[in-house]
């Protein structure tokens, strides 16, 4: 059966025939993001949302999305999304960063043009019929230094486009290393030299608890006097009261702004000031952005949704639809770790560690990780995945680390998963043959080379003769058919361990009889998915 999506508000029917054209059933629907309550009424027949800004995928919304697996946001912000919300219930959120940078970067440099030369102001007062020149004195955009809050995707364009105008650039961010800012041609600085230094401010910075308010009115009060200021990234980043006494006192000359701390923004303490120009939430407002971001997320959505291929992801790593194919094993075989090791625990875990050797160490681990902790929660929490698990891992405060090398053993590469709990530490490692199916080769510490059935009985024992007749003859006693056995020991005499593979699940019974032979210390059921 074909994967359903709604597309509840304005995309082209372009991006509409992108969904039809690979395989996916799409029900158009623009007007219906403004209709919450249909809307709540009939997500629960879709696998995914594709919205732009008018849909609210809130919490209440996400919550009645009882098959929903994905939603796209056409753009790059998404505040209309309860991300939180859709990471518990692991839908996948997308947007598309990049299908606008262009846009939005350009938009920040026309408002710098506007601002440093007064156009919109002087081009009112010329239609109104008047000729005041020499009011509209302007400034200079060449050889100015220009402050960029923000170096990432839209920033790095328009720090490009303002070296190209001649302008000497300073970049604020803690993510951009000193060779990529040598790369790029800017001087990486401090957030208080950038506020010192700069004539121009543009912000291009994600709304986050940290940034929230980074200009605020201790930080206006340490810019250059005569600094103007630009904002085309997101409202609440700056002061807007803050700002609006400066521009009154003087000591910022002017402002630019795009976005604003309520929108649609009927009112703001910037409104009316001289030489402040606003626009209302612009900056993606181009029809190349426009149908670039609403292509995008159609192909997005539909190589989830076909090929597991995953991209531009808030919640979840990125898996490129080259890589799903040959990644696919590896994740079924992180979920059979994780699933045994959660099958095994009993006591709360303290701390994950994930050992990736050989080939495994150079494919996508984060999204390996990510099935991993899926399968590991799952014995508890029957309807997590890849999304959800992380966050509810973070919130149970375990350590979770991750070690990678090259190969060290007879296998091309494996996986290794290591749960300290209070009580003790267990192990589990596998790989995956040219078959494409997972296979256990250690467990605490013994090597093996084990199948994994979707129904097995892992018995540990001390080693000593006999075992293998009184499991055959304990379980085929109580009608349990033995379809295969995998064994294992550290050294004659010590520890055992058995992998019994069974045609169905096994009554407790029929576990307390084997573990009452005193050489077996732990007689347990395992279920896995191996679909």
């Amino acid at each position: 059966m074909a994967p359903r999506v709604l597309v509840s508000d304005e995309l082209s029917e372009t991006a509409v025939q992108i969904f039809r054209d690979r395989g996916v059933e799409v029900d158009f629907q623009p007007k219906l993001g403004k209709d919450k309550e249909k809307l709540a009424e009939i997500i629960g027949n879709y696998d995914g949302l594709a919205i732009r800004s008018a849909t609210k995928a809130t919490e209440k919304l996400i919550a009645a999305a009882t098959n929903l697996k994905v939603i796209g946001r056409a753009g790059i912000g998404v505040d209309n999304v309860d991300i939180p919300a859709a990471s518990k219930r692991g839908i996948i959120v997308m947007n598309t960063p990049f299908g606008n940078s262009i846009t939005t970067a350009e938009h920040a440099i026309a408002l710098m043009f506007a601002v440093a030369r007064q156009l919109p102001q002087a081009d009112a007062s010329t239609q109104a019929g008047k000729w005041e020149k020499s009011k509209f004195m302007g400034v200079e955009i060449t050889g100015k230094t220009l402050g960029v809050i923000g170096a990432g995707n839209i920033g790095g364009i328009v720090c490009k486009k303002a070296i190209g105008l001649g302008m000497h650039v300073l970049a604020y961010d803690p993510f951009l290393s000193t060779e990529r800012a040598q790369e790029m041609g800017v001087t990486k600085v401090e957030l208080d030299e950038l506020l010192e230094k700069a004539d121009f401010i543009t912000l291009h910075v994600p709304m986050t608890d940290k940034t929230r308010g980074i200009l605020s009115r201790d930080a206006l009060a340490k810019t250059k006097k005569g600094v103007r200021i630009i904002n085309c990234a997101r409202g609440g980043l700056v002061d807007e009261a803050a700002l609006a006494d400066a521009i009154k006192s003087g000591h910022v000359a002017g402002a630019g702004f795009d976005v604003f701390e309520v929108e649609p923004a009927t009112e703001s303490p910037l409104f009316g000031l001289p030489n402040v120009v606003c626009t209302p939430h612009l900056g993606a407002s181009t029809t190349e952005a426009q149908e670039n971001v609403a292509l995008q997320v159609a192909e997005q959505m539909s190589d989830y949704l076909m090929k597991g291929a995953v991209s531009n992801a808030i919640n979840m790593p990125s898996i490129t639809a080259e890589e799903a194919p040959i990644l696919k094993p590896f994740i079924r075989l992180a979920d059979v770790l994780g699933s045994f090791a959660g099958q095994m625990t009993e006591n709360p875990i303290k701390e994950i560690e994930i050992l990736y050797d050989g080939v495994t160490s150079g494919m996508n681990t984060k999204a390996l990780t990510s099935a991993l902790l899926a399968g590991l929660i799952r014995p508890q929490v029957a309807d997590v995945n890849m999304v959800s698990a992380p966050i509810m891992i973070k919130e149970k405060g375990i350590i979770v680390s991750e070690v990678k090398r090259d190969k060290t053993g007879v296998y091309d590469g494996y996986i290794k998963l290591t749960v300290t709990t209070e009580k003790q530490t267990r192990s589990v490692a596998g790989t995956v043959f040219s078959d494409g199916k997972p296979r256990f080769i250690q467990i605490k510490g013994i090597n093996m080379d084990a199948d994994v059935g979707p129904n097995m009985i892992y018995i540990s024992n001390t080693d000593v003769p006999g075992m293998i007749g009184f499991m055959g003859t304990t379980l085929g006693n109580a009608k349990v058919n033995i379809a295969n056995f995998q064994l294992g020991r550290d050294k004659e005499g010590g520890d055992a361990i058995a992998l019994l593979y069974v045609d169905g699940p096994v009554e407790q019974a029929v576990l307390d009889q084997l573990t009452a032979n005193p050489a077996v210390k732990q007689a347990k059921p395992l279920v896995f998915n191996v679909d």
